[in-house]
C-alpha cells in the first residue's frame, strides 16, 4: 500500500490508498459529511457535478452546495414523528434486551420473539415490521451488534498524525497561568508540532490544525484524537461518534479522515509525548503562543 501526494492551492495533501474510506458507522450519514465526500471525490477523481450527483445519490443542486461550502445551508426542522404503536412498549423491550447481554448468544431476543411475546404477555396490538425496526434501532445503539477486531498498525509517511489538546502551567511575566497546547505528531517519523494557546475553545483547536498543516506543509491522511471534546459532541458505542460539525467542516476543507479512540479501553488512548514532561518543558517546546480570537456571534 503505497502513500500518494494531492495538490491543494498553496498546500501539498499527503493520503494513503487505504485511508480513503472512513471507518466507522456505515449507512445513513449527516448532510456534512456527505458534502465532506462529494468534495473529497471532486479533488481526488475530478468527477463532474452530474456523476456526483449519482454516485452520492443526492441532487445536482446538492452537489453545487457542497463544493461551493463544506457547510451545508441551514435545514427545515421539522416536530418528531409519534410513534404511539410502539411508545409504550419501549421500556419493556429495552429491558429484555438490556438482559440479553449476559445471555447466551442463541437465547437471546430475535425481533420476531419480541412481537410474540408482547402479543402473549401484554396484549399489545401492533403489526411485527413495527417492532422490528425498533428492535433493530436499538440493538445498534446498545452495542449488540458490535463485533471488535484487532488489526496490525503499519505507519507510512504522512500517512497517520496523532492530536492532542490539553492544559499546562507556565510562568509569564511572574505569574503562573493556566495555557493549553496543542500537540500535532506525525506518527511514522515522529516530528511534532506544538503550539500554545491561552483559551480551550473549539477556535483554538481548529486554528492549531491549520497551523500545523502549514508547518508541515501538508496534511496527513488520517488523524488519532482522543475523544477531545472540540471534536467530538458525544461518544456513541465502539468508535462511533457525533462530531461537532465545524470540526467536520474542517476535515471536509483539508480532506483528512479521523480515527477515535475507544474510552477506557488499555492502550486505545494515544499519547503524543508532550504530557510526559513538566509543565517548564513543555512550554519550551511551544513554537508559538496564541490567543485565539472569539468568532462573532
Amino acid at each position: 500500500m503505497s502513500a500518494r501526494m494531492l495538490a491543494l492551492p498553496g498546500l501539498a495533501m499527503f493520503t494513503s490508498v487505504g485511508f480513503l474510506r472512513r471507518g466507522g458507522r456505515q449507512g445513513m450519514r449527516s448532510r456534512v459529511e456527505i458534502f465532506e465526500q462529494i468534495r473529497r471525490d471532486r479533488a481526488r477523481e475530478g468527477l463532474s457535478i452530474h456523476e456526483l450527483a449519482d454516485r452520492h445519490h443526492v441532487h445536482r443542486r446538492a452537489v453545487r452546495q457542497a463544493l461551493s461550502s463544506a457547510l451545508p445551508p441551514p435545514r427545515k426542522s421539522y416536530p418528531p414523528r409519534a410513534r404511539p404503536a410502539i411508545e409504550r412498549w419501549t421500556e419493556v423491550i429495552d429491558g429484555w434486551l438490556e438482559d440479553d447481554k449476559l445471555a447466551p448468544r442463541k437465547q437471546r431476543h430475535t425481533a420476531r420473539r419480541v412481537w410474540q411475546r408482547l402479543i402473549a404477555e401484554h396484549q399489545a396490538v401492533l403489526s411485527e415490521t413495527t417492532v422490528s425496526r425498533y428492535v433493530g434501532r436499538r440493538r445498534l445503539e446498545l452495542g449488540l451488534m458490535h463485533v471488535e477486531v484487532s488489526v496490525p498498525q503499519t505507519h507510512l509517511p504522512g500517512a497517520e498524525s496523532e492530536v492532542d489538546f490539553g492544559e499546562f502551567w507556565a510562568t509569564i511575566a511572574g505569574l503562573s497561568v493556566m495555557l493549553w497546547m496543542f500537540v500535532m505528531r506525525l506518527s511514522c517519523s515522529g516530528r511534532a508540532f506544538h503550539v500554545a494557546f491561552a483559551t480551550q475553545a473549539q477556535e483554538a483547536f481548529l486554528e492549531g490544525h491549520v497551523l500545523a498543516f502549514q508547518h508541515f506543509g501538508g496534511v496527513p491522511g488520517r488523524i488519532h484524537y482522543d475523544n477531545l471534546k472540540p471534536a467530538v459532541v458525544r461518544v456513541c458505542k465502539g468508535r462511533d461518534r457525533d462530531e461537532s460539525e465545524r470540526f467536520i467542516a474542517l476535515r471536509s476543507h483539508y480532506q483528512f479522515d479521523s480515527f477515535f479512540c475507544i474510552p477506557g479501553v488499555k492502550g486505545a488512548t494515544k499519547r503524543v509525548g508532550w504530557k510526559e514532561k513538566s509543565a517548564g518543558s513543555a512550554a519550551t517546546t511551544s513554537s508559538r503562543s496564541r490567543k485565539s480570537p472569539r468568532s462573532p456571534r
